[in-house]
């Protein structure tokens, strides 16, 4: 769906004097601050002035190259050119934004045949008062309801072989994308979800077209329907330039988790022998498996899939995303991508077990399900099944290669345990001795390394690292910083798909960011609240509001905010100077979706979508 991208934030943007961007050295335009938005999502109130305007736009893509899918900030930077050259207000940015993605994507889109697509639609269409649908996992079910124009359109799309879906967001749409059932998506929102709802999917190359709503209200909206039309029932497979996808990488990691590529690539051992029994000698290695095949997103492995992709040209990000056929990628890069997951996963079980967590992708932890001595077994069984399929890989003419990768692997494992142990000292005896950079080298320590293992692999696969070793080590040091600290503001948001509570980290008494931010400032009051709260002396929902109070007072979320920009921009300084061209592109895919913003979900949302959660956490 064409959209103002989740990411974009046009919070407090300048005015039409002032810039709102600035440019590094390769033209790809940088957002510097977090900004208020509403002021610059306003559609035109007439429909003269809307068609006015979509023609402009439409006549403004033409000769635009389209090799690539756009930034969130290019396409800001394109859109306010558009604006500035046709002396209409900053305050219809976002709506001009939609319409310029539109026209980017709408020729690839319509060369979609109708079956490859999805529609869709928000339930503020439906009628606010009298609406008999009910919700069921994938949306509102309007099957039978013709009271409102979503039967129009859900009615007509079926019967063209659309996928339809009647829901709010994100959550399961790059879910169904990534899955293969779609290639395209038509879409009906409002500019408040345009902006933040599918930034990723945008960033990944999904053709798209969105037809946004007149107002955000929720309730009886309305809309250009005939702008619907223009796109639901045509379909013109005409030649156009293809741009590039990670679609397919994507669908590609996905998929090596899923019969037969994954009985092939990490086959059963004990697993073969007669359940009836054998089935407790079988027990580890099945359960390790089974956990290793199921839940999470595939992120790590994508890492390594599309690193080595990149520095080969990035051929396949032109791969066509509707063909079942499997990419060509070497046995050895799936076989790292792999045991890079296999790692990530044997580290989430032992986290578990460490700090006690109860629920994993929305399910009782391993621990809880198994005990503690199995489930600790079940994570030592992964680590070594991710060192046997690296052994198993091999390089033509480059024999030091796995012994790099090894290499790697294991400076991330021990890296990992010394944050992970960092963490469970101070978790073992709470002080105010704990600053904002010791924070941070912990969460160097415990996140930076599992991405710069994934991205190192695929690059060493690809060939030799003189030209990129001291790249990655920083690059993913800044990444994995501004992710963490992502993750502990999404902490204090709470996640109802993964079952997580708020302030979580919090309660726990973990060295956190904005612990430390607060420690430091704290007025002699303050950090008398603070002990008695790391003393453990009120319950844990008493703790919890005095936190969040001194962290408001101390204004640490700013603050940490402002640390995740600057994470961000330091990231972006590295891969501005990276070449190949495709390397550098995904090296800013991976800064865009790796620190980009949360979206906020609402327990109706999860009711709507079915707990399909897209951001990238660390639990994915």
């Amino acid at each position: 769906m064409s959209t103002v991208p989740q990411n974009v934030n046009l919070e407090n943007q300048p005015s039409d004097s002032q810039e709102a961007t600035t440019e590094n050295a390769n033209g790809r335009p940088r957002k510097r601050k977090r900004r208020s938005t509403s002021h610059l999502k306003m559609v035109p109130e007439t429909l003269s002035l809307r068609e006015e305007i979509k023609s402009a736009a439409e006549i403004h893509v033409k000769n635009i190259s389209k090799n690539r899918p756009y930034s969130k900030d290019e396409l800001e930077k394109l859109t306010r050119d558009f604006l500035t050259h046709h002396d209409w207000p900053e305050k219809y940015l976002g709506f001009a934004m939609v319409l310029l993605g539109n026209f980017f994507w709408k020729q690839q889109l319509m060369a979609i045949p109708f079956e490859r697509r999805l529609l869709l639609l928000p339930h503020c269409l439906k009628h606010a008062e009298g609406c008999p649908a009910d919700y069921d996992e994938f949306g509102l079910d309007c099957e039978t309801c013709g009271a409102c124009s979503i039967a129009d359109y859900k009615v007509k799309a079926e019967q063209l072989g659309y996928k339809v879906l009647v829901a709010e967001g994100s959550p399961i749409v790059l879910k169904i994308i990534v899955d293969g059932y779609v290639d395209g998506i038509l879409g009906v929102a409002c500019l408040n979800v345009l902006e933040k709802a599918i930034d990723k999917i945008l960033l990944a190359g999904v053709p798209s077209y969105a037809v946004p709503l007149h107002s955000g209200d929720c309730k009886n909206t309305s809309l250009d329907e005939a702008w619907v039309w223009d796109v639901l029932d045509k379909y013109e497979p005409l030649p156009e330039e293809k741009t590039a996808s990670y679609v397919p990488l994507m669908r590609e990691a996905r998929q090596l988790f899923d019969a037969p590529q994954f009985d092939e690539l990490v086959p059963l051992s004990r697993g073969k022998e007669s359940q009836s029994e054998q089935s407790f000698l079988a027990k580890t290695e099945l359960v390790s498996r089974d956990w290793l095949a199921t839940g999470g997103k595939r992120f790590r492995p994508f890492i390594t899939l599309a690193a080595w992709d990149a520095r080969k040209g990035g051929d396949l990000t032109m791969a066509d995303a509707g063909s079942s056929q499997p990419l060509e990628v070497p046995v050895s890069v799936k076989k790292a991508a792999i045991a890079i997951e296999a790692f990530h996963k044997a580290s989430l079980v032992h986290d578990d077990i460490q700090d006690d967590d109860q629920y994993r992708y929305g399910e009782e932890t391993l621990h809880l399900q198994h005990g503690i001595g199995q489930a600790i077994n079940f994570g030592d069984y992964l680590i070594g099944e991710g060192y046997r399929l690296l052994a198993q890989c091999q390089v033509k003419d480059d024999p030091t290669a796995v012994g790099d990768i090894v290499q790697k692997m294991s400076l991330a494992h021990i890296k990992l345990c010394e944050g992970q142990g960092a963490e469970m000292s101070w978790t073992a005896a709470p002080s105010l001795e704990l600053s904002p950079l010791d924070a941070m080298q912990i969460y160097a320590l415990k996140t930076s390394p599992a991405f710069e293992a994934a991205l190192y692999s695929g690059l060493r696969l690809a060939g030799p690292m003189e030209d990129y070793e001291s790249m990655v080590a920083t690059f993913c040091r800044h990444v994995g910083v501004g992710f963490q600290i992502l993750n502990d503001l999404k902490d204090w948001r709470g996640d109802v798909r993964n079952k997580v509570i708020v302030g979580q980290d919090a309660m726990a008494l973990r060295p956190t960011l904005l612990l430390a931010l607060a420690i430091k400032v704290a007025n002699a009051e303050q950090r008398q609240i603070l002990q008695s709260v790391l003393d453990e002396e009120d319950n844990p929902l008493n703790r919890l509001e005095k936190l969040k109070r001194i962290f408001e007072q101390t204004d640490v979320f700013s603050k940490a905010e402002a640390l995740v920009d600057k994470s961000r921009e330091r990231a972006e300084a590295i891969a501005d100077e990276v070449e190949p061209e495709s390397l550098r592109r995904f090296l800013y895919f991976l800064v865009d979706t790796v620190m980009a913003p949360e979206e906020e979900i609402t327990p109706l949302q999860v009711q709507q979508n079915g707990l399909v959660d897209l951001s990238i956490s660390a639990s994915s």
